[in-house]
């Protein structure tokens, strides 16, 4: 498929302007650029743990996981850190127990609790991920340092609007 000639978020925002839109085109360019910039990261990250066999939400819990002093933690706990629904975790705890990246153990004061708990395999294989990312992704995300934190910070605000928890970086 070949792309189209010039910018079509420019485009769209000339569109709609012209349609008598122009109290909303500023929100709709930004809203548009925000969900591209989303693809084009999405696909950086998603090469680069491609090789590794882990997709992002496998590697934000590996990750996760990684930081906690145990190496575990309760799956409720980790959904609302990753700000997903837990029915999101039980399914990446599904697919990284059964690569052997973790192991599920019962809550040992809350029987109604499971806890998710990295292996040794798992500790591994987020190490080396995030070497790669890091590397491949996060010290060039194709921003120089004022931009990234104009962006950060613009965002910050967003997603404070949206009733998000946001602390200063």
């Amino acid at each position: 498929m070949t792309p189209p000639a010039g910018d079509p978020i420019a485009e769209a925002r000339r569109q709609w302007i012209a349609h008598g839109w122009t109290d909303a085109a500023a929100g709709m360019t930004a809203v548009t650029s925000i969900m591209r910039a989303h693809q084009l990261l999405l696909a950086r990250v998603d090469e680069t743990l491609k090789p590794l066999g882990l997709s992002f939400a496998r590697y934000e819990l590996l990750t996760l996981l990684s930081f906690t002093r145990e190496g575990r933690m309760p799956v409720g706990s980790a959904a609302r850190r990753l700000q997903v629904h837990p029915t999101s975790v039980t399914s990446t705890v599904d697919r990284l127990e059964a690569a052997g990246l973790v192991r599920r153990e019962p809550h040992p004061t809350d029987g109604r609790a499971t806890l998710v708990a990295l292996t040794t395999a798992g500790r591994s294989l987020a190490e080396r991920a995030t070497t790669a990312l890091n590397r491949d992704v996060f010290s060039r995300p194709g921003l120089g340092d004022e931009d990234l934190d104009a962006l950060i910070g613009a965002i910050a605000r967003l997603r404070a609007a949206a009733g998000d928890p946001v602390t200063g970086s």
